[in-house]
C-alpha cells in the first residue's frame, strides 16, 4: 500500500515530511523494507540510497487519495466489533488464573494454591534449618531386626519402638535435628512417657515428622541388576493417611550403582528412576507433604572420583529436568543426595578437599537454587569420614553456593549405638542416647563447616598410594 506522502526517510530520523503537515514519526513494522525492495522492482525513478530512501515521481502519485478520517474510523469500529463478537468472553479472574490443561498446566505447582505453596515452603526452611539435620530411622522391621540380632538384642516391636523413642526423645537431640524419617510401623507407635504417638511427639520438640512411603525395588529386565523402586500405584491413598497421621514430609530413595564394565547406571536405569522420583514428588505435594527426594548412588566400586562426577551430574540433571517438567513445586521440595565419592575399592587416593570440591561442583551445574537445603545420606561411610567431608564440603561453600547444606544419617549413626549392647543384656538404652547425642553434635558441627577432624578422616585412601592420581 502505497501512502499520500512524499518518502523520505533517514537513519537519524525515521519519518516523512510534506509541505502542509508537521513532521511526524511513523512505527516501523516487520517486512517494511521487504516492501521497499519490491516496490523498488516495480516502480520507475525509485532510488535508495545509504541513508535515505527517496521516491522520484511522488508528483505520479497525487492522483491516489487516502479515505476520508471519518470512513477509517468506521471501518475500524466494524472490524474491532466483529473480533469481540468472534471471541469467547473470559472472567478477568479466570483469565489470570494458572492455566489447568495446555501449555503451563504443570509448572512449578500451578496445581497448588498460594496457601499450600507457603506451607510446603515452610515445612522446607525448618528441616533446612542450618545446624541441624535429619535423623534417617525409616529402616523397616526385617533391617533393622538383622542389627538387633547382629549383637544379641531380640526383634521384637515393643524393641524397635523403646529404641526408636530414644531416638526422638533424649535430652538435647532436639538441638541438632530438624527432622526424622519414619519407617510406616513407628509413625503409628507412641511413646512411653506420654502416650502420644510419636509424630505429635516429635512436632512438640521441633524435629518434623516424615515417612518412608515407597515399597520394595524391582530388578529392570536386561539393566545387569539395576534397579527401580515400586509403589507409585498407591501412593497417594498412602500419602493421605500418613498426612492424617502427623506426617509433613515423604523421602523416596531410588537406588542407583556405577558398574562400569556392566554400562550402569545406563540411560534407561537413570530415566525410569528420576521419573519415578518426580512422579512421587508430585504426588506427595498434592497431598501436602513436602517430598524429599533421594537419588542414592553407592558407594561400591573401583570407579575414580572424575566418574563419580560425571555420574552424578547426569543423574542430578535428570532428575531436576524430570522435576520441572512435572511440574513439581521446587520451592517445596528437598534433596537428599549420597555425596560425590570414588568407588570405595577405587585404587586412587584422594585428600577430603578434593572429595569436597567434587560435590560442589556436581551442585553447582545441576542443582537448582530454588531449592534450599540438601540433606548428605551416609551411605556406607563411616561418622568420621562423614563428618569430615560434609564440614570440608561446608568450609568450601562461597558466593556460588547458596545451600543449606547438611546431613541424614542413619548407619553413620546408629551402627556405634547397637554395639552398645553386644554381649549384653537387651538394649542399653540410657548408653545409646548418651552417645546419640554426642554424635549428633558432631554432624551438627560438620553442617556449620566447624567440625575439626583428626588426622586423615575424610580422605580416601586407596591401595596405589596415589592422591588425586599423582604420587
Amino acid at each position: 500500500r502505497v501512502c499520500h506522502f512524499s518518502r523520505r526517510f533517514s537513519r537519524s530520523t525515521v519519518g516523512f515530511s510534506t509541505h502542509s503537515r508537521p513532521r511526524i514519526a511513523p512505527r516501523l513494522v516487520p517486512g517494511a523494507f521487504a516492501k521497499t525492495r519490491s516496490l523498488r522492482s516495480a516502480t520507475p525513478n525509485f532510488h535508495v540510497h545509504e541513508t535515505s530512501v527517496t521516491m522520484a515521481s511522488a508528483s505520479s502519485l497525487a492522483s491516489i487519495q487516502a479515505p476520508p478520517v471519518a470512513l477509517r474510523a468506521s471501518a475500524l469500529a466494524r472490524a474491532r466489533a466483529a473480533a469481540r463478537a468472534r471471541a469467547p468472553i473470559v472472567p478477568r479472574a479466570a483469565a489470570s488464573a494458572p492455566p489447568m490443561s495446555g501449555i503451563g498446566a504443570c509448572h512449578a505447582g500451578a496445581f497448588l494454591s498460594e496457601t499450600e505453596k507457603a506451607h510446603l515452603v515452610t515445612i522446607a526452611a525448618m528441616i533446612g534449618t542450618p545446624g541441624k539435620g535429619i535423623t534417617a530411622c525409616d529402616e523397616g522391621p526385617g533391617t533393622i531386626g538383622d542389627r538387633f540380632e547382629a549383637v544379641g538384642v531380640v526383634n521384637t516391636e515393643e524393641n524397635r519402638r523403646a529404641y526408636r523413642q530414644v531416638l526422638f526423645e533424649s535430652e538435647g537431640a532436639n538441638e541438632f535435628l530438624s527432622a526424622a524419617i519414619l519407617d510406616p510401623e513407628t509413625l503409628y507407635q507412641k511413646s512411653s512417657s506420654n502416650g502420644e504417638a510419636f509424630p505429635k511427639v516429635l512436632m512438640a520438640r521441633g524435629i518434623v515428622p516424615g515417612v518412608k512411603p515407597h515399597l520394595k525395588i524391582f530388578a529392570l529386565p536386561g539393566q545387569n541388576g539395576a534397579t527401580v523402586m515400586q509403589g507409585l500405584d498407591s501412593l497417594a491413598v498412602r500419602c493421605a493417611e500418613y498426612k492424617a497421621a502427623g506426617c509433613e514430609f515423604a523421602k523416596w530413595r531410588s537406588p542407583l550403582e556405577i558398574d562400569v564394565a556392566n554400562g550402569q547406571p545406563s540411560d534407561l536405569t537413570i530415566e525410569t528412576n528420576m521419573r519415578d522420583l518426580a512422579r512421587y514428588a508430585l504426588i506427595c505435594q498434592s497431598q501436602g507433604l513436602v517430598p524429599i527426594v533421594e537419588p542414592d548412588i553407592a558407594l561400591k566400586g573401583t570407579h575414580d572420583l572424575e566418574t563419580a562426577v560425571r555420574v552424578n551430574v547426569k543423574v542430578q540433571s535428570e532428575l531436576f529436568h524430570q522435576m520441572n517438567l512435572h511440574g513439581v513445586y521446587m520451592e517445596g521440595a528437598v534433596l537428599k543426595s549420597n555425596m560425590v565419592n570414588p568407588g570405595k575399592d577405587c585404587p586412587v587416593s584422594y585428600t577430603v578437599e578434593e572429595i569436597a570440591e567434587a560435590n560442589l561442583q556436581v551442585f553447582r551445574r545441576c542443582f537448582p537454587t530454588a531449592m534450599t537445603t540438601a540433606n548428605f545420606l551416609s551411605g556406607g561411610q563411616s561418622l568420621e569420614d562423614a563428618s569430615a567431608r560434609l564440614d570440608a564440603i561446608n568450609k568450601r561453600k562461597g558466593r556460588k553456593d547458596p545451600w543449606n547444606l547438611s546431613f541424614s544419617w542413619s548407619a553413620a549413626v546408629q551402627m556405634p549405638l547397637f554395639q552398645l549392647c553386644k554381649g549384653k543384656d537387651g538394649l542399653q538404652l540410657e548408653a545409646i542416647g548418651a552417645l546419640y547425642v554426642a554424635e549428633l553434635a558432631i554432624a551438627s558441627a560438620a553442617a556449620l563447616g566447624t567440625h575439626t577432624r583428626k588426622g586423615t578422616e575424610g580422605d580416601h585412601k586407596g591401595r596405589g598410594g596415589l592422591f588425586g592420581g599423582k604420587k
